[in-house]
């Protein structure tokens, strides 16, 4: 799986296996959303923030508030695609991104997604020192 960082955009591969697909051999539609939740992931990483460390060090996670999901094209199995995650914006305890997979430069799947830093079942304000490494992605 490669991964590329260009400002606060981060572009990651990733295959299309049958396990991802429906009967069709088409990329079912619940995949696209594994597919984000990676790109996610991997962009916090990118920036020095790690799951492991939120729970461990603060208590503290990540969910999902608001997801909005444009099906443009199917991807196939045995597909090459790219998933690209921007961090748009940071309003208290909710970040912004824009997410798209892409095939050959081709969109197929773009998606608006709010999620929420939470400890126990509340929202809470990201530590101080993860929200100078997400002002940090913002300005970048």
């Amino acid at each position: 799986m490669g991964v590329k960082m260009s400002g606060n955009v981060q572009r990651m591969s990733l295959r299309v296996y049958y396990e991802d697909t429906d009967f069709s051999g088409r990329v079912y539609h619940a995949s696209y959303l594994r597919f984000f939740e990676r790109g996610r992931t991997e962009w916090l990483r990118a920036f020095g923030l790690r799951h492991n460390t939120f729970v461990e060090a603060n208590q503290m996670t990540f969910a999902v508030t608001r997801l909005l999901v444009d099906f443009e094209a199917a991807a196939f199995i045995d597909d090459l695609l790219e998933i690209e995650t921007e961090l748009q914006a940071r309003r208290g305890a909710v970040l912004n991104f824009r997410q798209r997979v892409a095939r050959e430069g081709s969109a197929l799947v773009n998606a608006a997604v709010d999620i929420v830093a939470i400890r126990g079942n509340r929202a809470v304000r990201p530590p101080r020192e993860i929200l100078a490494a997400l002002a940090a992605a913002i300005r970048a």
